[in-house]
């Protein structure tokens, strides 16, 4: 993360997201200013943009907002432009950012990973808050049909301690 602060690109910015966020890359590089409400603090990725085809809540935390802050007013419609300013970043620039930080093996899908296994060994949380947190489904059709909550309060600060994890580990953005 300090790294990433060193770089001035909307590029740099959507890696941190999605680190705090613990999306999948195209979800934050075609994230659209429309599917945040600040007020509410969420953040709702349309059904169309998600690998399961289903809506997703992700709950804003402070850290997330502020990243999101330094992309206002740069474009109406896209939080995070191509270099030709005419439409999203594409889909394998966060991974562009971590090779040009010479990250090594590092990939994006591996922040995903990384929030995983940190929810596992060291958050309190149930599993089914954590799967839900990376919008996987419930292993369980019967259960899935059943449960249609998403879980939003607790992952809000299952988030919010991710955050926190990530700040007290000296890697977040000084503030």
């Amino acid at each position: 993360m300090h790294k990433l602060d060193s770089l001035d690109s909307p590029a740099a910015r959507a890696t941190e997201l999605l680190i705090l966020t613990a999306c999948r890359s195209t979800e934050v590089c075609r994230a659209e200013w429309v599917e945040f409400d600040f007020k509410a603090r969420i953040w709702t990725i349309p059904a169309a943009r998600m690998k399961a085809g289903r809506e997703h809540r992700v709950p804003l935390t402070e850290a997330m907002i502020q990243v999101l802050k330094q992309q206002e007013g740069k474009h109406a419609r896209y939080v995070f432009l191509n270099k030709w300013r005419t439409g999203p970043l594409p889909g394998n620039a966060i991974g562009r950012v971590l090779y040009e930080l010479q990250a090594g093996e590092v990939v994006p899908h591996g922040f995903r990973s990384s929030f995983r296994t940190w929810a596992a060994d060291y958050a309190n949380y149930p599993r089914e808050v954590c799967e839900m947190a990376l919008a996987h489904t419930l292993e369980s059709k019967v259960e899935a049909a059943y449960n249609r909550a998403d879980l939003l309060e607790k992952r809000r600060q299952l988030m919010a301690d991710w955050a926190d994890f990530i700040q007290a580990s000296g890697v977040a953005r000084a503030a």
